[in-house]
């Protein structure tokens, strides 16, 4: 979890739709509103927003174009406000839109935004924006439709009966003067306007996981037949016969109604398969999205008129292992390693012939996406997974009634997201689990009066100034929140001590330094996915990131993760429910004592947005243990205060 502003709030979303609206849909997109009445708005005051901007009225032209200058300058977003005559809200109710007609009268390409503002304060962002970028002399319609914002994305709820503001801003000027004309701006659309439906952004989550099987048919137009393949829909789409003719590269696609198929609660395919023909198969099958494939999977042979199953998992049968040495930044991985399937976005299921080349006949009777439960090896909770001279270190049961603050800190800046405030109140322990609640609460940040006033708390823990190790095996027993917008994680970050000075040095991330994301969930993925990490050298222009956002696992009978890394010097293992996930060999790896930390904000870099209906929602941490191995042991190892403060100290602990 890389402490940056890269990390902000994110607004990834799709259009989700049940199978029975999709069959009704695919017949109508694209979806395109029709337009109500026009209204040209009344433009009152204008107000630049930087000293560099300068406007007027056109002169050459009837209508009431206005003619904009943004000097070069220092200025973040230098712009234009523009409000009504009589400077009262536009009561745009009867509209579903704002529209703005843009011209570049200058000689570089113009980057323009509107932000379309209701009053309020500030912090909730109650506005909508939309982008766009037009060339020299060309002119384009800027459109922000109520409620969307950056890429027709639904965003702040604003209310189009109290416009208070339009703002027309671009970025930073400094190599070269930026001209534009607002040739006109209206308000148009029916209210409670929606952008079309893009069939690309349709997300269909299979009922139960089932795409075929059951009462699920499949259509002609789903089945795509290829290099010597054939296949005929049977009983009324219940069943799929295949026949591949003698040769090579054979295949039947099977894909989406439109779209793509969301399978975020699903770690694996089962493909039932009967042999229809005469000698024995031995198909094979994968899933496939935009970014990458899973492995390819076979049933094993099967004889004639048998049966068998192909489960495509979602887990790479070689785990993600980073360049060997490297000490730069890659997300790449050795070849043959890991994998860069996403299950939210499943373009479709491949059915492969065996690759004896013989002609086959089967019939393809189910498929069916679904979350298989792991038996854990009997090691997990117990021992570390490798041999060696182990002994326990740091072990956190969560047996009492409120969190252990000897150990534990449960206050620090919010460096991840800028809508939560941390709360010793959303750090709920009881039934032998800590629980870190995200909900729909407004208050200061670390319950003071001083603190930034938010309008979500969630619960934060931490060992920063009161326990570290350097090297060892760490582990920690979770259940993922399934809330949409939700960033929780288990991490490690450097900790020099006292002596190192405030707290920026101290947890450097350079200087040998490293911050292991060992399990960083966004919960638009899915509570099966997750992304490990590694980050060094800070977080400026000289910071260098490897790891893995397609990490899989299948979960425990209750639901649970258990993660863990095995920390030694030069590499780094981390593994999901006892089984190796990810690995890296490194000079780089960092040879710092850390603490441990367990967060739970929102947002992220590819989540989708937050659903209040679904708050609030608990990241559950069963336990956490740690191990060190004896010739790895250290004296900066082990507890560094037992003091009960809120937050990490500061200062050393008084004798």
């Amino acid at each position: 979890m890389l402490i940056s502003n890269r990390y902000l709030p994110g607004n990834f979303t799709f259009s989700t739709f049940t199978l029975g609206t999709l069959l009704s849909l695919a017949s109508i997109i694209p979806l395109q509103a029709n337009e109500s009445t026009e209204r040209v708005l009344d433009i009152g005051s204008m107000k630049p927003s930087s000293s560099q901007v300068t406007f007027e009225r056109n002169p050459h032209s009837s209508a009431s174009e206005i003619d904009v200058i943004i000097a070069m300058g220092p200025e973040g977003y230098p712009g234009l406000g523009i409000t009504s005559t009589d400077g009262s809200p536009w009561d745009l109710s009867d509209f579903g839109h704002i529209e703005a007609e843009i011209e570049n009268t200058g000689e570089t390409k113009l980057p323009l935004s509107l932000r379309v503002d209701n009053s309020g304060n500030w912090q909730d962002n109650p506005w909508n924006t939309e982008s766009t970028t037009v060339k020299p002399g060309e002119t384009k319609t800027l459109k922000v439709i109520f409620g969307h914002s950056y890429g027709l994305k639904p965003g702040y709820k604003l209310d189009p009966s109290k416009v208070s503001q339009l703002l027309f801003f671009t970025g930073k000027t400094s190599k070269a003067e930026k001209q534009f004309r607002i040739v006109s701006i209206k308000a148009a659309g029916p209210a409670g306007e929606t952008p079309p439906v893009n069939p690309a952004s349709v997300r269909t989550a299979p009922p139960k996981g089932v795409i075929l099987g059951a009462e699920v048919k499949l259509l002609p137009a789903q089945i795509v037949a290829t290099d010597g393949a054939e296949a005929t829909l049977v009983n009324d789409g219940s069943a799929l016969d295949v026949n591949f003719t003698k040769g090579k590269g054979r295949k039947i696609s099977i894909n989406p109604i439109i779209g793509k198929w969301d399978l975020r609660q699903s770690v694996a395919v089962a493909i039932r398969i009967k042999n229809t023909g005469t000698s024995p198969v031995s198909p094979r099958a994968r899933a496939l999205s935009q970014p990458g494939g899973t492995d390819v999977f076979s049933s094993g042979p099967i004889p004639p008129g048998g049966e068998g199953n192909i489960v495509v998992s979602f887990i790479p049968e070689v785990p993600w292992t980073g360049i060997k040495g490297s000490v730069k930044t890659s997300w790449q991985s050795e070849k043959g390693t890991g994998t860069r399937f996403v299950s939210n976005a499943v373009g479709s299921i491949a059915i492969l012939a065996d690759p004896s080349g013989e002609a086959q006949s089967m019939r393809i009777e189910s498929i069916i996406a679904g979350a298989p439960t792991k038996a854990l090896p009997e090691w997990i909770g117990k021992r570390p997974p490798v041999e060696g001279d182990w002994t326990v270190t740091f072990n956190e049961e969560f047996d009492g009634n409120e969190i252990d603050l000897t150990r534990w800190n449960v206050y620090t800046p919010n460096y991840w997201d800028k809508r939560s405030h941390f709360s010793k109140d959303n750090v709920i322990v009881g039934d032998g689990v800590c629980r870190l609640r995200f909900e729909k609460k407004k208050g200061p940040h670390a319950d003071s009066p001083e603190g930034k006033v938010t309008d979500y708390a969630t619960g934060f823990i931490d060992t920063y100034g009161k326990w570290v190790q350097r090297y060892g095996y760490f582990e920690a027993r979770m259940k993922l929140p399934e809330a949409p917008g939700l960033w929780p994680a288990f991490w490690l970050m450097p900790d020099r001590g006292l002596d190192a000075g405030p707290q920026w040095k101290r947890q450097d991330s350079g200087n040998k330094g490293m911050e292991f994301d060992i399990m960083e969930f966004l919960s638009g993925w899915g509570v099966y996915r997750y992304n490990i990490a590694m980050h060094w050298n800070g977080y400026g222009k000289d910071h260098q990131q490897t790891g893995s956002t397609t990490i899989y696992f299948e979960p425990d009978a209750e639901g649970y993760i258990t993660a863990g890394l095995l920390w030694t010097p030069g590499e780094a293992v981390f593994y999901a429910n006892g089984e190796v996930v990810a690995r890296w060999e490194s000079p780089r790896i960092s040879s710092v004592e850390s603490d441990m930390m367990f967060t739970h904000v929102s947002g992220g870099w590819d989540n989708n947005g937050i659903d209040d209906a679904q708050l609030p929602c608990d990241f559950v941490i069963d336990y956490v243990r740690v191990w060190q191995r004896a010739d790895l042991a250290s004296e900066v190892d082990g507890v560094q205060s037992t003091q009960p403060t809120l937050a990490g100290r500061t200062e050393p602990d008084q004798s």
